[in-house]
């Protein structure tokens, strides 16, 4: 596993790195024997992990679903919220579902789309970067286990467009 950089606050993930992270982390689903029919991102961190992910393992069925839950650094909701639309559980039925993710913090936000997809699908796991210590989910796929605040080559510059909440 490479490392990543890190300070004494905060470890830093750069696109490079991401870049070796996700083929990691697909080598890992690969290795497993798991073969997923879709990969549902958690918008908006999931994004990037699910595109490397659908290419890497030649998973061309990505679906997308909006949580909120980070409001700021270290700021959340009480509990995450799912946004609209919604994935059909029709288009997710008896499939086999990856759920991608940049970080499992907390573990609530997986646990509610993991609990979502649970009733519907024939088999759900979950991928992420970075998994953290309190996390209540246990990722089946991670990359790195860290404690720190991790600065994301996605989210670390300030928006082009005036925004009320950075860095989240």
């Amino acid at each position: 596993m490479t490392e990543a950089v890190t300070n004494a606050e905060r470890e830093t993930l750069t696109w490079e790195l991401f870049g070796t992270a996700s083929r990691e982390l697909a080598e890992q689903v690969a290795e497993s024997g798991y073969r997923p029919d879709i990969i549902l991102s958690i918008a908006r961190g999931g994004l990037f992990v699910a595109g490397a992910l659908g290419y890497a393992l030649n998973v061309k069925n990505l679906h997308v679903m909006n949580v909120e839950f980070y409001t700021g650094v270290g700021e959340r909701l009480a509990l995450p919220v799912m946004l609209p639309p919604v994935p059909n559980v029709v288009d997710l039925s008896g499939a086999r579902v990856l759920v991608a993710d940049d970080v499992a913090d907390t573990g609530a936000t997986l646990k509610l789309v993991r609990d979502f997809c649970g009733e519907h699908v024939a088999d759900v796991r979950c991928a992420v970067v970075y998994e953290k210590p309190q996390s209540e989910v246990r990722c089946e796929y991670v990359w790195r286990r860290t404690p720190l605040w991790i600065n994301f080559p996605w989210s670390t510059l300030p928006p082009v467009v005036q925004a009320d909440v950075l860095d989240a």
